[in-house]
């Protein structure tokens, strides 16, 4: 079955490497794509990375494996999107895009008649995402936040779906496996599970870290879901599971009071209690000092390292293990 997305086709047994222009309204982006059409027929999985600015690991992971796999390699289709936020990525290196300052991970699946950021996710579920029989979103902490690698996920009431969903997760093989509740919201892999499509969420390496051995233990990580999936072959140099996948559950997270100066003295990994001060928020004008409070107790999954912060933004989130 040929592979076609926009003009962009791959045959069977065929590769396509291209980019297609995605109409933003007041300009466009010129998006990445790499087609992998299989020389047997299996499912089609959808990858993304570059949702974010300034999270390079999932970029440069996804970029790898579209170089390293072969159509001979796959069974089914393989669609790889290595930039899918071109305007942040190239533009912001931040969550938010320089076009409009919206966080596309807050708004799928977009509007096609909204601003740019909106089109932008519009386009991606339009011509990217849909028709996948099941999705992986790649992240990682930012240029400006200190993370522990997980795999989250959304609970949905579909029994079938839902079965899918948490296997996809725990196939990857990481330690801390992060389900949510409900599956609403506007991050992509949960608008892709409202419209019946299994996707999960991959957070890899932080403080822009670009480093080979991270993408690397990223790269293993896809290996194991994409052979779960029935796509590949277990590769012969696929590094060992050494800790098993085991489920947290959130029961915190941190926003900033008010703008101003963040000095954190808890990070990820640290373990911290209820009512335990993680950091102050220092008013640059008059040295005003705000205390933040850890509002349960738990290990820091995700922690901000970035100095400026504003009124509302994300500080830490903080897990527990299920059992």
């Amino acid at each position: 079955m040929t592979l076609t997305i926009g003009p962009l086709r791959a045959e069977p047994g065929q590769k396509t490497r291209g980019s297609l222009a995605a109409d933003l309204g007041t300009t466009t982006a010129d998006v990445p794509l790499i087609l992998v059409n299989g020389s047997r027929p299996g499912p089609r999985v959808v990858i993304t990375g570059g949702v974010h600015g300034g999270e390079f690991i999932g970029i440069d992971a996804a970029t790898h494996l579209a170089g390293l796999l072969e159509p001979d390699d796959i069974t089914g289709q393989l669609v790889i999107c290595p930039v899918a936020n071109p305007p942040a990525v190239y533009g912001g290196r931040l969550n938010v895009s320089p076009l409009d300052g919206v966080n596309i991970n807050r708004i799928f699946p977009g509007d096609k008649e909204g601003g740019p950021t909106e089109r932008m996710a519009a386009w991606l579920f339009e011509y990217v995402v849909n028709g996948a029989d099941a999705y992986v979103d790649l992240h990682s902490g930012g240029i400006d936040q200190h993370l522990l690698d997980f795999v989250g996920y959304r609970v949905t009431s579909d029994a079938e779906l839902a079965a899918k969903i948490k296997a996809m997760a725990h196939a990857v093989g990481y330690e801390r496996v992060m389900p949510r509740p409900l599956p609403d919201g506007g991050n992509s892999h949960a608008a892709a599970n409202r419209q019946g499509i299994p996707g999960i969420l991959i957070e890899t390496g932080q403080l822009g870290d670009r480093d080979p051995a991270t993408v690397r233990r990223l790269l293993d990580g896809l290996y194991r879901l994409l052979h779960h999936l029935g796509v590949i072959e277990a590769p012969q140099n696929l590094a060992p599971v050494t800790v098993q996948p085991r489920e947290w559950v959130w029961t915190g997270e941190i926003v900033s009071p008010v703008a101003g100066l963040w000095y954190p003295d808890a990070i990820a990994g640290d373990e911290v209690t209820e009512g335990q001060t993680i950091g102050r928020v220092i008013d640059p004008a008059d040295g005003t000092e705000h205390k933040v409070v850890a509002p349960a107790t738990g290990t820091v999954i995700y922690g901000m390292n970035g100095l400026s912060v504003r009124l509302g933004m994300l500080l830490a989130e903080i897990a527990v293990p299920r059992d």
